[in-house]
């Protein structure tokens, strides 16, 4: 039987569709793509012994560590304080761990007898930004003041933040055993541009990064623009922020554009693609079009009437204009009124075999595995889904749900959702995670193609069915809609987890068990960056900044404030019927 998935809660134009920008992918080349030297990766780390030699340890090493919360959101979570205008954070009690029962029920003594099969960290929406890119769509806060980001200058900060709380952790708060693998869901960097791609990569294996394009003496972005629209944090002008209780800190664009210094993760990470990665601003595809060469230009646009940006977005909700006709033609009719902006080819979109190609430079190995799940066959077919080893009982599968025609929702095509079910089959004797960007109510998008104009896409409720036809499927594990919400799925759970971009800013620990009475657990926690809650605004350290990006966040006007979810879609014990 196909079940219907959830779409009615985010049939609603949700903050992503204000957020998305202009298209991208170039003209495809090969592995040898000239990657900048901006990002500096650190030297190679030793070899190790992967995922899989990890996660089968696990068992042993639950009853050395025990499971313990501490790092994470079951011991505290960043909290308000005060009323009204902004509010500073501080520390705030935890959130308890919910067992969920709709899929099986909890048998007692389980806590005793578990084994591990897997102990790792989801990472998803991290957004990494370069904020002077010529092609931001900033001016869409004209429209709504949620769809610009007040503390988008420092998702590098934010992002080396929440590597250094994984590396502290190092086990699985819930059995004791060593955290194996990182796996990012998508969206890792903003504007799908070269410069953005090598942030992450340096970030995630390691190294240097300056997040700071264009002149490398000025910035040149919306925030030193002297429009009230925008945040002016080193201004005296009393912007619309400012006038929401957002602070005057003086040095604030220097700092944010001062190099970062990543360790990079202790532990092996893998690569899934999301529409901010493949599509210029998550919505327009770029080849043969405008946007590649405004993207490296001189002009940028930084405001427009309310008028022009409600309709803009209404069309970006609608998918009414996957190609970005629309835009182009804003950009034409707005030409006189651009600033002059510094260009830069760094700034250019990827293709899909460009991606690949970043991900495989021997560069950005950090811990390893090359490529972090990405091959030369993928770099060969263009194809950015496979298959991995987490441990001899389970089996990862990370999909390409990004709709290269454009439009920021998801879908698959008919090879991927045909390689997805024999991969299935070939691995029957293993439990099977499925990884991917979109969850299945934001797969509605069934725009072809361009390279397989005659090949059928297909949507959410497809993959529920197909993953529910195949009875070692555990979780299908994914993020784009920025909150938190977990859904039992018939015969397995599926688990979408918050950005690290919009408060709260989080990433989600999933630990699987066999509790050897018939059942299978998988549990979640939910960890915050190690950055302190509270901030300073004199401190304009690495680390002061990635506080300073939490609280920014928290206080951006016009935020969801429900992306937390409910306490089920947290901290949880996710049970399934496995015999």
């Amino acid at each position: 039987m196909h079940r219907r998935s959830d779409r009615s809660a985010d049939a609603r134009l949700d903050r992503r569709t204000f957020l998305a920008a202009a298209g991208a992918a170039t003209a495809a080349t090969g592995i040898g793509l000239a990657l900048g030297t901006d990002a500096v990766p650190a030297a190679a780390q030793p070899p190790d012994p992967g995922p899989g030699a990890a996660a089968s340890a696990g068992a042993n090493a639950a009853s050395v560590y025990g499971p313990n919360g501490a790092g994470t959101t079951l011991v505290s979570v960043a909290a308000p304080r005060g009323t009204g205008g902004y509010r500073r954070l501080g520390d705030g009690p935890g959130w308890p761990r919910q067992t969920r029962s709709e899929l099986a029920e909890p048998q007692r003594g389980r806590e005793d007898r578990r084994t591990t099969l897997a102990s790792f960290v989801q990472f998803t929406d991290l957004h990494l930004t370069d904020v002077q890119h010529p092609l931001r769509y900033e001016f869409f806060r004209a429209g709504e003041p949620g769809a610009w980001r007040p503390h988008e200058a420092l998702t590098l900060p934010g992002v080396v933040s929440l590597i250094e709380r994984v590396n502290r952790l190092r086990h699985g708060p819930a059995t004791g055993s060593p955290l194996s693998f990182v796996i990012t869901t998508g969206d890792n960097g903003d504007e799908n541009a070269k410069i953005e791609a090598e942030w992450f990569l340096t970030a995630m294996s390691g190294g240097r990064m300056t997040p700071n394009t264009g002149d490398p003496r000025h910035y040149e972005g919306v925030q030193n623009s002297g429009l009230k629209l925008f945040w002016q944090p080193e201004s005296a002008l009393r912007d619309q922020d400012k006038q929401a209780g957002y602070p005057r800190i003086p040095g604030y664009l220097g700092a944010a554009t001062r190099q970062v210094n990543s360790p990079g993760l202790n532990v092996p990470w893998y690569s899934t693609y999301g529409n901010h990665d493949g599509l210029s601003g998550g919505c327009y595809p770029a080849a043969g079009t405008f946007i590649a060469e405004a993207a490296t230009g001189g002009k940028k646009l930084q405001t427009i009437s309310a008028a022009e940006a409600k309709w803009l977005m209404e069309g970006e909700s609608k998918g009414v204009d996957p190609k970005g006709k629309r835009i182009e033609d804003l950009l034409k009719a707005h030409k006189k009124e651009m600033r002059t902006v510094t260009p830069d080819p760094r700034r250019v979109p990827l293709t899909a075999r460009q991606y690949v190609a970043a991900h495989l430079d021997p560069r950005y190995k950090g811990r390893g595995p090359v490529g972090h799940g990405y091959t030369r066959e993928n770099l060969d077919t263009g194809n950015l889904y496979y298959s991995f080893k987490i441990s001899d009982k389970v089996i990862g599968i990370s999909l390409d749900t990004t709709d290269p025609g454009g439009h920021y929702q998801g879908s698959l095509g008919t090879a991927q959702l045909r390689w997805l079910e024999n991969t299935l089959k070939r691995y029957e004797d293993k439990y099977a995670l499925v990884f991917s960007h979109h969850p299945s109510w934001s797969m509605d998008n069934l725009t072809p193609d361009p390279t397989r104009p005659g090949e059928d896409r297909h949507d959410g409720n497809e993959l529920i069915a197909v993953l529910q036809d195949h009875s070692n499927v555990l979780a299908w594990i994914n993020g784009h809609s920025h909150r938190n919400r977990i859904r039992p799925r018939g015969s397995f759970w599926e688990i979408a987890t918050a950005s690290h971009v919009d408060y709260p800013q989080l990433a989600r620990v999933i630990e699987v068990t066999d509790n050897h009475d018939g059942t299978v657990s998988l549990f979640t926690t939910l960890i915050e960056s190690a950055a302190p809650y509270r901030t300073d605004f004199g401190d304009l350290s690495q680390t002061g900044l990635a506080s300073l990006y939490r609280e920014l966040a928290f206080n951006a006007p016009g935020s969801d404030t429900s992306l937390g979810g409910a306490p089920g879609d947290r901290n949880t014990e996710l049970l399934l019927s496995r015999r």
